[in-house]
């Protein structure tokens, strides 16, 4: 049988130029670009700086208040891994 854990975002930090800094529960990091969301609808508030600010971790997705969002699959999918930051 085989059983797939899901992935959990333990921290999620909003850099500049639509980046963010993921670190996941199994101690892995990566630097995500959300620029190819921001033409999707969902993800036009995100354009403003101080609304992509406002990230939030639901620990197996982020979210902001506009109501875009994305799972740690999609994140780990797109991330540039990086050492994990202290």
């Amino acid at each position: 049988m085989n059983i797939s854990r899901t992935m959990n975002i333990v921290e999620v930090v909003p850099r500049a130029n639509h980046v963010l800094y993921i670190r996941m529960d199994d101690g892995q990091a990566g630097l995500v670009d959300i620029t190819p969301f921001l033409e999707s609808e969902a993800f036009f508030a995100l354009k403003n700086p101080e609304e992509f600010q406002r990230v939030r971790n639901g620990q197996y997705f982020i979210e902001w208040p506009c109501g875009a969002d994305l799972s740690a699959d999609t994140l780990r999918a797109r991330w540039l891994p990086v050492e994990v930051e202290v």
